[in-house]
């Protein structure tokens, strides 16, 4: 296929490089040095969102936030200035779910299709292409997006109409926060009475507080290494959503509200763009 991916960010530089190793044609927007090795490996770098749309049959955007998503798709020289009907849009970012049924009613009305494909995983996931994808849209538009799916990666699930995949990924978000501040507390208690928080952590994870967020991140917090995996202040924007979310539906989310004000601590000691496992350092 011919795939338009924008949004070379730390997951979607190795997303996009799955692709191209399957022998995918990409067409990319916004090549910085970093992502420099893309076009090195046959990737095409373009001058604007719109000819990324021009060029190629699916469109995938991997960006940081809701005002993102709007402005490659819609603004000046973005991706629909550049479509034709039958083109498939993907939105694999992490934004509002309300705001994706507009997109898509708006992309729908040039005739195209789009799905709402969030993912979760982080760096790690992204580079073994084992995502888990939680997609919102047609059935039909997920069957035809699942071979690409399929190559980023590993558990896939359409979960119903457009706007249920961001529903899920606020949902998995809410998850992995509470899980961090728990392995951070769990730690933090550890260190402080005395016993050695590596030794803990090994004992836990035989037991039934092992976690992915024990395995990994616990491994995070006792090495004190925060190189970005998944950014402090984009987990922040997720509770944000939820947050959002849940006054529009009159929902209590209280340990969720919790963890957001921690999280606001830590953007204020400068821990936004560390990993999100730094919030044990707000403890």
């Amino acid at each position: 296929m011919k795939i338009g991916f924008i949004g070379l960010g730390v997951m979607g530089r190795p997303m996009a490089q799955h692709l191209i190793e399957a022998g995918h044609e990409l067409y990319l927007y916004r090549v910085k040095p970093v992502s420099a090795h893309l076009v090195e490996s046959g990737a095409t770098a373009c001058a604007s969102a719109a000819e990324v749309a021009r060029l190629s049959e699916v469109i995938i955007l991997m960006l940081p936030d809701t005002p993102d998503v709007e402005h490659v798709l819609f603004g000046k020289d973005g991706v629909v200035p550049g479509i034709k009907p039958g083109k498939l849009i993907i939105d694999m970012s992490s934004i509002s779910p309300l705001a994706t049924k507009d997109f898509a009613a708006r992309v729908e009305a040039c005739g195209c299709d789009y799905l709402d494909a969030p993912v979760s995983g982080g760096e790690v996931g992204a580079k073994a292409a084992s995502l888990t994808i939680m997609a919102g849209g047609r059935p039909d538009f997920f069957e035809r997006a699942k071979p690409l799916f399929e190559k980023m990666g590993k558990n896939i699930t359409l979960i119903g109409g457009v706007g249920d995949g961001q529903i899920a990924k606020v949902a998995n978000q809410i998850v992995v926060a509470l899980n961090i501040q728990a392995v951070s507390e769990a730690l933090s208690f550890a260190r402080k009475a005395g016993a050695d928080p590596a030794t803990v952590r090994k004992a836990l994870m035989g037991g039934f507080a092992a976690s992915r967020v024990l395995e990994v991140h616990g491994e995070r917090m006792i090495n004190e290494t925060f190189e970005p995996g998944f950014r402090l202040r984009l987990h922040h924007k997720d509770l944000s959503l939820a947050m959002d979310s849940a006054r529009l539906l009159e929902l209590m989310l209280p340990n969720t509200a919790m963890v957001q004000q921690l999280m606001n601590s830590a953007l204020a000691k400068g821990l936004g763009d560390k990993d999100h496992s730094a919030l044990i350092e707000v403890l």
